[in-house]
């Protein structure tokens, strides 16, 4: 299904990479809602999503009749990992604090959250109440005081059942059902009835991606996070139907889903390569994982560990599965990387089931400069220095005599005014 190949002859591929024809695009529909709201929403969810629901927002009828439809099992499942997820997040947001380095002079900081947010979650294909876990809990747990929600309307135009229970639970105040470029330009400027949300978060296809970037101008956002990826990691050792398991668990998500496998030995790789042909077909998502990996995937022979590592590392995946036999010292190696799963028996829906860390994670070579979600993405960070006369007097000399070396005049007579000179 994949050809093995040499280390070197492998390009670094991302599939779901925003290019100039997908800004172009998405920039006719962001500007087109941000100056029509609720018409241009309607037009596009029409064109792009087939339907044309008679409410873009999600009804309280709606909202029970999903609930009805989730069996307990599901429900259950799905508060077991609100539980984790929220319990993970709560373990190391960020905090404020106050000091005093010397008589008259405190300094802090302030940790503040966005009073809202908007969260995409991606639809299509499949129902992603995960998504709405992994987005909703940390922003609960920042304190954000409201949660909106789009999320792209099926053939019906109806919202999944167990987006809607998650929804619910996760504290989500409203759902609508808006995919697409046009959904993330409703949140970030607001229409007749989506209201505006000052952070926006949650992965999609690049023209969600593109879509986050142009209006980053006007609302926040988490990072660029487009079709999923994972890369397997092995010195030889692991086994070949595990790791095989774990590319195709990544491929079904999507035909631009990335899946990769580098190792040091060729024999391994032949072995996953066997497994890949032999698991995919049983699967119901058997072409689209088909088609991703063809598309896609590659198995990769590295000349040593050393080298694997560093492909890694440039890589910057948004899932790397170390299956090695010493998983924690590669660890210590790893530089970026959204998430990393160590050893055999933790695979990639683990976390993507909410065994506890966030799985909305940075794609595209993001991670080698930003940190998957957390309760930190939804907080802002404010110092604040208060000084009496006594601790203004003890920093006069440094600050004037800086002042004086930047020629800034104005500073310098800020200070000395209030001490009298």
């Amino acid at each position: 299904m994949i050809p093995v190949r040499p280390l070197r002859d492998y390009v670094l591929r991302r599939p779901g990479a925003v290019n100039a024809d997908a800004l172009e695009a998405v920039r006719r529909i962001v500007d087109d809602v941000r100056a029509e709201g609720d018409p241009a929403v309607r037009r596009y969810t029409k064109q792009y999503d087939g339907v044309e629901p008679e409410n873009l927002e999600v009804s309280a009828d709606e909202f029970a009749a999903a609930e009805r439809a989730v069996s307990q099992q599901s429900q259950l499942a799905i508060r077991s990992m609100l539980d984790s997820v929220t319990r993970f997040h709560k373990q190391g947001v960020a905090k404020a604090f106050e000091f005093q380095p010397m008589r008259g002079i405190a300094l802090g900081r302030m940790v503040v959250p966005f009073d809202s947010a908007g969260l995409y979650v991606p639809g299509g294909s499949a129902a992603y109440p995960s998504s709405v876990v992994m987005a909703a809990a940390p922003a609960t747990v920042a304190g954000v005081k409201r949660l909106i929600l789009c999320t792209p309307p099926g053939p019906e135009g109806a919202v999944p059942p167990a987006v809607l229970f998650a929804a619910k639970i996760a504290g989500v105040e409203k759902v609508f059902k808006i995919g697409g470029a046009q959904a993330i330009a409703a949140m970030a400027y607001g229409t007749q009835t989506v209201p505006r949300a000052e952070i926006i978060v949650g992965p999609g296809n690049k023209y969600v991606t593109a879509a986050k970037k142009i209006v980053s101008e006007h609302a926040a956002i988490d990072f660029l996070a487009g079709p999923t990826e994972i890369l397997v990691l092995s010195d030889g050792e692991a086994s070949p139907r595990f790791i095989a398991a774990d590319l195709i668990a990544q491929a079904e998500h999507d035909v631009a889903a990335c899946a990769v496998f580098v190792t040091t030995s060729s024999k391994q790789a032949e072995a996953v390569a066997g497994e890949l042909t032999a698991q995919a077909g049983t699967h119901a998502r058997a072409e689209i994982i088909r088609s991703s990996l063809q598309e896609n995937g590659a198995l990769l022979v590295a000349e040593s560990l050393d080298a694997a590592i560093a492909f890694a590392n440039e890589v910057a995946p948004e899932h790397l599965v170390i299956a090695c036999r010493t998983p924690s010292q590669i660890l210590t190696r790893i530089k970026s990387a959204g998430a990393v799963f160590l050893g055999e028996y933790a695979p990639v829906a683990a976390g993507d089931y909410g065994v506890g860390p966030n799985a909305i994670l940075p794609t595209l070579g993001e991670a080698r400069r930003v940190s998957g979600l957390s309760a930190d993405t939804f907080l802002k960070r404010i110092t604040h220095v208060s000084l009496t006369r006594e601790g203004l007097e003890s920093v006069a000399p440094m600050a004037l005599a800086l002042a004086k070396v930047e020629g800034l005049g104005a500073h310098q007579k800020s200070v000395e005014v209030r001490l009298g000179r």
